[in-house]
């Protein structure tokens, strides 16, 4: 009896973990626009530093310090998905080059 009880027990905790960590992102702002996820990053920025060291106090370590990013979401936000688009929107006309330049080698190699 045990021996089914616990998979779904595995089951239901993981599913409770990623539900909350999907509740906490949504609920801080993650999940919103770019402006909102910088202002989250920056709340982050400045309430993580001052736990780590609290815990660290706590429990008897040091760990080392934090790097330095300069990474700006505001202007790297969707900069994939719009050079995929970009991608997507030149690929007919690069395919019709390309099948130009195909047909006019055939046609060398046939002369």
């Amino acid at each position: 009896m045990a021996g089914k009880i616990l998979p779904v027990l595995k089951l239901a905790t993981k599913v409770t973990i990623a539900g909350g960590a999907l509740y906490v992102a949504y609920d801080s702002g993650l999940l919103g626009g770019s402006e909102q996820g910088s202002e989250v990053l920056g709340k982050a920025k400045a309430a993580i530093p001052p736990a780590v060291d609290e815990w660290g106090k706590y429990f008897g370590f040091e760990l080392p310090a934090f790097p330095k990013i300069g990474f700006v979401p505001v202007e790297a936000w969707n900069s994939g998905v719009q050079s995929s688009i970009s991608a997507l929107s030149s690929g007919p006309t690069a395919v019709g080059d390309y099948t130009n330049q195909g047909l006019q080698y055939l046609k060398d190699l046939a002369k």
